[in-house]
């Protein structure tokens, strides 16, 4: 479906500032966005790919229904399944604008390939902030497929938070710092322990300055060299199993998460970003039903 610019401005003549998050695969992008919703002392709404993806405190969940969930603060999330044009429109037919705009983007995503949305009716670019995981930089900066839309992300960026550094050695810190500096062209770079309280608030405030080109959509693509699979898992599963079956995953794969039940009647969340994996008890505020194991695989990786 097409998009058509509105024939009337919303709220007034209003321009709320749109935010664009962006970063690879298990950078930490869904945690930054908890952790902004928890903070939020103002309506913002929040466009991600996939709204299930991001699971949501129960404390803050008012309502679901179709592409958006209501939050108890007055913030709204809408899905982009449909594309940013709709979704835009699901923002602008609220009778209150919100604060601000906050935009998940895909893990291959290019920011200047989506950052003309900002300047439609409406709304006005704020930034861009990239995520990169430390540990996984070298594997990914200068891969023949996803190099490009990884440097991308850091060229795009107005702030960079480096995440994971509190697992990796000071000296690699440093070194991918340095890389990531030189490489970004000018942003400000953050590095990260756990939720790092810059990220969250320099994600209400970024107020970028780069030049940028924001007058023409460019043309959609379907390319994607990640291949996308699920597996069922056992229902219930003891964590022996579950360590077992992503023992056996395959090397190349990226990205994996799924939920399955434990033998007390409590939930197993598991997921895998690059080498690191991780079996927890799903939080009792993140109710979540029984899922298959959605792998993400990068061939030739």
């Amino acid at each position: 479906m097409s998009y058509q610019e509105p024939e009337f401005l919303p709220w007034d003549g209003r321009r709320v500032p749109m935010t664009f998050i962006a970063g690879y695969l298990g950078a930490g992008k869904t945690t930054l966005i908890n952790a902004v919703l928890a903070r939020a002392e103002k309506p913002v709404a929040l466009l991600v790919n996939d709204i299930g993806s991001v699971n949501i405190d129960a404390k803050l969940l008012k309502s679901r229904s179709g592409e958006t969930i209501e939050l108890s603060d007055g913030c709204v999330c809408c899905s982009l399944n449909e594309g940013f044009g709709l979704a835009l429109d699901q923002i602008r037919a609220r009778s209150e604008a919100p604060e601000q705009i906050i935009v998940e983007l895909s893990g291959v995503a290019e920011p200047d390939k989506v950052l003309p949305w900002a300047a439609s009716a409406g709304f006005m670019l704020d930034g861009v902030m990239t995520l990169i995981d430390v540990e996984t930089y070298d594997q990914l900066v200068d891969h023949p497929i996803i190099g490009h839309p990884f440097n991308a992300q850091m060229q795009a960026a107005d702030m960079i938070v480096l995440t994971k550094a509190d697992i990796a050695g000071a000296t690699d810190v440093e070194r991918v710092r340095q890389s990531v500096v030189d490489r970004s062209g000018g942003a400000t770079v953050v590095v990260g322990q756990g939720v790092n309280p810059t990220a969250v608030a320099g994600l209400m405030q970024l107020g970028g300055g780069r030049p940028r080109s924001l007058d023409r959509l460019p043309e959609p693509t379907l390319f994607d060299a990640h291949e996308v699979s699920s597996q069922p898992l056992p229902v219930p599963a003891s964590r022996a199993e579950l360590e077992s079956l992503v023992a056996a995953l395959p090397a190349d794969v990226v990205r994996a998460k799924g939920v399955t039940e434990r033998p007390d009647g409590g939930c197993w969340l598991i997921q895998v970003v690059g080498r690191r994996s991780s079996i927890v008890e799903l939080p009792a505020s993140e109710t979540q039903p029984a899922t298959d194991l959605v792998v993400v695989r990068l061939p030739g990786l």
